[in-house]
């Protein structure tokens, strides 16, 4: 890990010397300004959560919703206990105890959001509540588990056996050190529009492993982990929550949508902000994200090498790699 890290912060230096960093799409060929036939309905998810959009494929595919095509996308990790980083079966914070945090946003600029949410399996579902049912936006803590129980959810054990038995082993040093995401899941972010050109978002996870017992990511921060404006386009990210956080990224490839940019350019804009800004953590760290425009054209990019992305578009059910900003180690 050690080697890997010198050579990502070396790559980026000598880059940055040499006046430039030429490692991401330049080619405007690549970005042509009108989507193909049939870009609509589309959904679009970090990593390979074909699954997950498969899913939310089935309620677009039917005239349904992008609002409640996203939210049964989502539903798919939260409940799948091999998924370490989402819902149930998600790795605990350090004192062992698995913590939820999600938002959701529909076409009308409406959102909900909680975040250090316990057991309960759909974070996402408990977000929307907040969203159609409160005048807030975010509900936290015990807070956000009272309204939940109000609303009918079902208290549930998160913790698995895999989960608590990698808590049990990083306990033995308790070395708190967020790593790139070699295991190429993390955080779901989801964005789709309907046939009925509706743009949503959704977004959850169960943050950094064996986290500070209470923080709190970029998940469900409207703007950070996710944004959706029915006008311009959507984005999602994945990653290490704290450099999302500061930047804003979602909204910022949002609004750089807004100002005429393809979601390709857009992402890495975004990306590439965060590099510059944040030059040593970014070399250390992985933060993809994910964007489509009201036309259905898409982008995304990552700090590292092996982020991908799965996309359900004109009836094909995909994964791609995306870009990178830095250059990947060598093998």
């Amino acid at each position: 890990m050690n080697s890997r890290r010198r050579f990502l912060q070396q790559g980026f230096w000598g880059a940055l010397g040499a006046g430039s960093l030429r490692l991401f799409s330049r080619d405007e060929h690549l970005f042509p300004p009108q989507a193909p036939k049939g870009a609509l309905p589309v959904v679009i998810a970090t990593w390979d959560n074909r699954k997950a959009t498969a899913a939310a494929w089935e309620v677009l595919n039917a005239g349904g919703r992008a609002l409640d095509a996203v939210e049964a996308g989502v539903h798919i990790p939260e409940a799948d206990p091999n998924d370490t980083s989402v819902g149930y079966g998600g790795f605990p914070d350090r004192d062992g105890n698995v913590t939820l945090d999600a938002c959701i946003m529909d076409e009308f600029g409406n959102a909900g959001s909680v975040s250090f949410l316990q057991h309960i399996m759909h974070p996402i579902s408990v977000a929307r509540r907040v969203m159609e049912r409160t005048p807030h936006v975010m509900l936290a803590g015990d807070g956000a588990l009272e309204f939940a129980l109000s609303e009918g959810f079902k208290k549930t054990n998160l913790l698995t056996d895999t989960a608590r038995r990698a808590w049990e082993e990083w306990k033995v040093k308790s070395e708190y050190k967020p790593i790139i995401n070699f295991e190429r899941h993390d955080t779901i972010g989801m964005v789709a529009i309907d046939a009925q050109n509706r743009i949503a978002g959704a977004c959850s996870t169960s943050g950094l492993a064996f986290k500070m017992r209470g923080r709190v990511g970029d998940s469900p921060i409207i703007g950070a982990g996710m944004y959706a404006d029915n006008e311009v386009g959507a984005a999602a990210g994945t990653g290490l929550g704290e450099i999302v956080l500061r930047t804003l990224s979602c909204f910022l490839v949002v609004e750089e949508m807004r100002r005429g940019k393809h979601p390709q350019r857009a992402v890495e804009y975004a990306i590439r902000r965060i590099a510059q800004k944040y030059p040593k953590q970014a070399a250390e760290n992985q933060v993809g994200i994910v964007a489509i425009d009201k036309k259905g054209r898409h982008g995304a990019f990552g700090l590292q090498s092996g982020f991908n992305y799965a996309i359900y578009q004109n009836g094909q059910n995909q994964v791609f790699e995306a870009g990178h900003y830095f250059p990947a180690p060598p093998k």
